[in-house]
């Protein structure tokens, strides 16, 4: 794709977003040329999903003026690896043990990372994450507190893979309902203000369902480049 493609598409996409919604453009998959072709139209925040794929990018663009979510699922044996590379977040915390292992990894390497609580709320089977009331009852035992190195910013998800738009509505609106009970039930969070979904077919919706934050690939880069 052209830079002027790439910098017309993402024009368009800042464009559509209101005020106090950040965008995140996906660019797993999509070589660092694209990368460089966002960057100059403005961009700073770039989501990578493989941690082999982001340690390449920011060995060749870095990761100061460049800013890394990293936003697929992570193995714990990849933990290590990944928080070397200084992600600003990792938007994809689908467990307790990896919360706890991204934790430990932190404090040993002397940083505080911010992650997201990723939720399960799709019909899919494949996806990750926890089930809303299982985050809940998380909050509500205070578990959080026990955290020395990482900083939970807020909830991410993914809304099921479908044409029927009432069910993608009502997904958005149980992650967005999600947020807004741990807020309720855990008013002392501090920085907890990220509500993460919507991706190119559907961000529209899911910011009109109460995202902070959307995750956009293809809608700016094109078909990926496997």
């Amino acid at each position: 794709m052209s830079t002027s493609t790439i910098h017309t598409r993402l024009d368009a996409v800042r464009q559509s977003l209101p005020d106090g919604v950040g965008l995140v453009a996906v660019s797993k998959f999509h070589p660092v040329k694209a990368l460089r072709e966002a960057y100059a139209a403005g961009q700073r925040l770039f989501g990578e999903s493989r941690v082999q794929e982001l340690t390449a990018k920011v060995a060749e663009l870095g990761n100061d003026s460049y800013r890394w979510h990293f936003i697929g699922h992570l193995q714990t044996n990849k933990v290590r690896q990944l928080i070397k590379l200084r992600p600003a977040m990792i938007e994809s915390v689908d467990s307790v043990r990896l919360l706890e292992e991204i934790d430990r990894e932190a404090a040993r390497q002397g940083v505080v990372q911010p992650v997201l609580m990723q939720l399960h709320v799709a019909r899919e089977e494949t996806k990750f994450g926890f089930l809303p009331e299982e985050l809940l009852d998380w909050f509500e035992a205070r578990r959080y507190e026990s955290l020395t190195a990482t900083h939970i910013c807020g909830v991410m998800g993914m809304a099921s893979n479908t044409d029927d738009t009432a069910r993608i509505e009502a997904d958005f609106k149980a992650i967005r309902a999600t947020y807004d009970k741990i807020c309720a039930n855990a008013p002392d969070l501090r920085g907890f203000t990220t509500v993460s979904m919507g991706m190119s077919d559907d961000y529209p919706l899911a910011v009109a369902c109460g995202s902070t934050l959307v995750r956009v690939g293809s809608a700016i880069f094109g078909p990926r480049d496997y």
